[in-house]
C-alpha cells in the first residue's frame, strides 16, 4: 500500500489548524476548526482505505482481494453527515449569540471567574491541613455510632402501618417460594 507522503501532510496540517482555531474565544473560529477536523477526519479515513478497487458488489469481481472496503467509505459518509449537523447547530448558536450580544465571542462570567477563586483558595487550605493525616480512619468519620447516623431505615416492626411485602433474594422461612 503506497500512501502519498502528501496527503499525510495535509491530513496533520488539517488536523493541527482545527485544534488551533477552536482554542480561541470567538464562535466562528470554533465552527472553521471544528469544519476543519471533520475535513482531516474524512481525509484519514481515506488515507486508510488503501488501494482503490472494485465496487464491493457480488460478482463485481473474481476475487474478494481486488474489492475494495466498504466500512471506511460507509465511516467517511457517516462522519460528513456528523460534521454537517454539529455545524449546523453551531451557526444556529454563533447566530443567536450575535442577536444577544452583537458579539460571537464567549467571556468570562463574574460568577465562573469567583468561582475559580473560591477554589483556589479551597484547594490552599486542604493543602495546608496536616494533622489528621497520622490520625486512625475510624475517628474522622462522621458516622461512628449509630445515635448519630443521619438516616434511619424502618420495617415493619417499627411503624405498624407500613407494609414491608417488597420481593426479597433470600429463601422464605416457611419452604415455600416467592409465588
Amino acid at each position: 500500500m503506497n500512501v502519498s507522503l502528501v496527503l499525510i501532510v495535509i491530513m496533520a496540517v488539517l488536523f493541527a489548524c482545527g485544534v488551533y482555531a477552536m482554542l480561541e474565544r470567538s464562535l466562528t473560529r470554533v465552527l472553521i476548526g471544528f469544519l476543519l477536523l471533520g475535513n482531516a477526519a474524512n481525509l484519514m479515513l481515506l488515507i486508510v482505505m488503501g488501494q482503490p478497487g472494485v465496487a464491493p458488489f457480488f460478482g463485481a469481481a473474481a476475487t474478494t482481494d481486488e474489492m475494495s472496503d466498504p466500512l471506511p467509505q460507509a465511516l467517511t459518509l457517516t462522519a460528513i453527515v456528523i460534521t454537517f449537523a454539529v455545524s449546523a447547530f453551531l451557526l444556529a448558536l454563533i447566530y443567536r449569540s450575535w442577536q444577544l450580544g452583537q458579539a460571537d465571542t464567549v467571556e468570562d462570567d463574574e460568577a465562573d471567574v469567583a468561582l475559580r477563586a473560591r477554589n483556589l483558595e479551597a484547594e490552599e487550605a486542604m493543602d495546608d491541613e496536616t494533622e489528621i493525616e497520622g490520625a486512625d480512619d475510624g475517628v474522622t468519620t462522621d458516622f461512628i455510632g449509630t445515635d448519630t447516623a443521619p438516616i434511619t431505615v424502618l420495617g415493619s416492626r417499627d411503624v405498624a402501618s407500613l407494609r414491608d411485602d417488597a420481593p426479597v433474594d433470600r429463601p422464605r422461612r416457611d419452604g415455600g417460594g416467592d409465588a
